[in-house]
């Protein structure tokens, strides 16, 4: 059943969205605001966010709360926690959305920004998971999307350090999918393709490179719209686009070697 179809399934439901202010993730709050779910929208930008937050509210007759919080400092996570306080047991659905990538030669690049990716990508969304979990488990219900991404089929020459931190995202989703089965939790990974966001830009990703020219990017609308159905669909793993689907299933036929030779061919 469509989205629209379903405007209000979310009335009275909480959402916490992470990485909000943008992309992907300010695309999910417009789509979760049209579902009628209240929001919780997290990021670095205090502007962007409380924009973002009164225009939603506005529009769309929901609650709207904005957290400024820099998930990318050690012990974010559980500072989010504390700036949430009683509001952690009224969040049904957590987005762990916030996160970056890193193009270029492992050997060279800036080890301070390789491992606040693997902070931000792998430690702050296992962090929120295993803190929200427990509580939707002891009420029965709630649900958690991770974004992951198509790079999570593949191992990626010149991103090594981005597509292992999202193969992580959705191994780790996967196997929680699994242990949430029967108590009423869901929890689901999503693994889009190119997206136009302001991904490839703080990535240092030049527009000319294979990669890009190959396969069309996604808007990030679209992406939230089939990431919402797909989450009420009870998917496990989602990846929207044909195109990302088939590339991420000729993934795992075709001879590593192959693969990753073609796939640094793509990124350089």
């Amino acid at each position: 059943m469509g989205l629209f179809r379903q405007r209000k399934r979310g009335k009275g439901q909480t959402v916490l969205i992470t990485g909000a202010s943008g992309g992907i993730g300010e695309a999910l709050a417009r789509t979760f605001a049209i579902g009628g779910f209240n929001l919780i929208l997290v990021a670095r930008s205090a502007d962007a966010l409380q924009k973002l937050a009164g225009d939603l509210a506005g529009a769309h007759g929901v609650f709207a709360e904005a957290i400024a919080h820099d998930l990318g400092t050690p012990g974010a996570g559980a500072g989010l926690m504390q700036k949430l306080g009683e509001k952690t047991e009224k969040v049904d659905v957590l987005i762990n959305n916030a996160g970056f990538g890193l193009i270029g030669d492992f050997a060279e690049q800036n080890e301070a920004r390789i491992l606040g990716m693997i902070d931000l990508n792998v430690r702050v969304l296992t962090e929120l998971c295993r803190s929200f979990l427990p509580r939707m488990k002891a009420r029965g219900a709630g649900g958690i999307i991770n974004i992951a991404s198509t790079a999570s089929y593949q191992s990626g020459p010149y991103m090594a350090v981005y597509y292992a931190s999202k193969a992580f995202v959705r191994s780790l989703s996967e196997a929680l999918n699994e242990e949430m089965r029967g108590t009423g939790v869901h929890v689901m990974s999503v693994c889009p393709g190119p997206v136009r966001t302001g991904f490839q830009s703080a990535a240092h990703m030049d527009e000319s490179i294979g990669l890009l020219r190959l396969v069309p990017a996604m808007s990030a609308q679209q992406v939230a719209k089939e990431t919402y159905n797909a989450y009420f669909a009870r998917r496990r793993t989602y990846i929207p686009g044909w195109i990302n689907w088939f590339m991420a299933m000729s993934a795992s036929v075709t001879p590593t070697g192959i693969m990753l030779r073609l796939v640094r061919s793509l990124q350089t």
